[in-house]
């Protein structure tokens, strides 16, 4: 098959809906290994699969994260998170990413603390096995479970940063998401119950047996639940507070264990 062209790559792409049309152009071709495999994911593309399944990575925090069918793909807003987990811990030495997804907050955090113990869970088995190909290089370990039932209890009590980006979209907004999130991705990394806060409050209502004294929890969730967040945080015994960035409608809940 011949080479596709730049310009012919971004004409099927413009003409499919893809906004950044010429910046997923050139990954795509950047990406594919053959001129058969560059066609194939050009009609995936245009056909409506998200660009990060089908270049088969999503780039978060400075890192080539591996991405896989059916498994959650990391948001770019999610980097805030890291930040300031590495600047509310800078010395921490055991980490664990719960809800890990593709396990792209552990392998962030696991990348700026050299020689931290890292470990994450996921209830999903295509997550955990995604998260430990990402987690692999910093020696992390990847636990199938229902959040804290997943980790080695060893861990209780010692965990520096406990970082949680737990499904916070509310039931009834699900099918509002884009079709990108509401076809490509499971529900159970998405829906948060009702008020969407159902996996936050029981992630928060345990955290201070797992955290080391001074340790904390980081969960990602929206501005209008950000105060009932806060509250929950405080009730479970923790002081809590909310950092925001505007610019990234990012918005995270700080919880420390005294």
């Amino acid at each position: 098959m011949p080479l596709l062209s730049l310009a012919s790559v971004v004409s099927a792409l413009r003409a499919a809906g893809c906004v950044f049309a010429e910046d997923e152009a050139e990954l795509i071709l950047s990406t594919a290994r053959t001129p058969d495999d560059a066609a194939a994911m050009v009609d995936r593309r245009v056909a409506g699969l998200p660009l990060e399944l089908v270049l088969g990575w999503a780039e978060f925090a400075g890192l080539r994260i591996t991405v896989e069918p059916g498994v959650f793909v990391p948001r770019r807003r999610t980097e805030f998170l890291v930040e300031q987990a590495l600047a509310t811990a800078p010395r921490a030495r055991v980490v664990v990413d719960l809800c890990c997804g593709s396990g792209a907050v552990g392998a962030a955090l696991a990348a700026s603390l050299d020689g931290a113990e890292l470990h994450a869970a996921d209830i999903d088995p295509a997550a955990v096995s995604c998260a430990r190909r990402n987690l692999a290089p910093y020696d992390g370990h990847a636990h199938l479970g229902d959040l804290y039932t997943a980790l080695p209890e060893r861990l209780r009590g010692r965990i520096d940063i406990l970082a949680a980006n737990v499904p916070y979209v509310p039931t009834g907004e699900v099918p509002l998401l884009p079709s990108e999130a509401r076809d490509h991705e499971p529900l159970v990394a998405l829906d948060g119950g009702t008020d969407g806060l159902d996996v936050l409050r029981r992630v928060a209502a345990e955290a201070p047996d797992w955290l080391a004294p001074g340790g904390c929890l980081l969960v990602e969730t929206s501005r209008r639940q950000a105060p009932p967040a806060l509250e929950t945080f405080r009730r479970s015994g923790l002081t809590a507070r909310t950092a925001v960035a505007a610019e990234a409608y990012a918005h995270v809940v700080i919880g420390t264990r005294a």
